[in-house]
């Protein structure tokens, strides 16, 4: 039996000393921001300026689509009353004639006297 643990003895490996180095820690490198505070505030700015002119042109096209709107209307509110007065004019032009005249006289009793007839010029 001791042979056999000669053998084993002779055969096994040398221990292997490692060396343990101490564990090195990341460096602690000085984290650098993305942004500085300036520039942070600057893009803070501008989209503030974006929204305000975003938003002042939205107002601006609400007003000309209400304005539109209103010239519309109007324009509506004139073509019903050329209308009108277009279709005013052919009544005063169909009961100004002649003959509606002396039938509309004849309706109230008078009647024609060719010495109380005076012409008058027209200007």
């Amino acid at each position: 039996m001791g042979l056999a643990q000669k053998k084993m003895q002779t055969y096994s490996s040398p221990a292997i000393e490692t060396t343990k180095s101490p564990i090195q820690q990341p460096s602690q490198r000085p984290s650098r921001k993305l942004f500085s505070k300036g520039e942070k505030f600057l893009f803070m700015v501008f989209g503030a300026v974006v929204i305000a002119f975003s938003v002042m042109i939205l107002h601006t096209q609400a007003q000309i689509n209400d304005t539109n709107k209103e010239v519309q209307l109007i324009n509506k509110q004139i073509e019903e009353t050329t209308k009108q007065n277009t279709e005013l004019s052919f009544q005063v032009s169909e009961k100004s004639t002649y003959e509606v005249i002396w039938e509309k006289a004849k309706a109230l009793g008078l009647d024609l006297n060719e010495k109380n007839v005076k012409v008058v010029s027209g200007q």
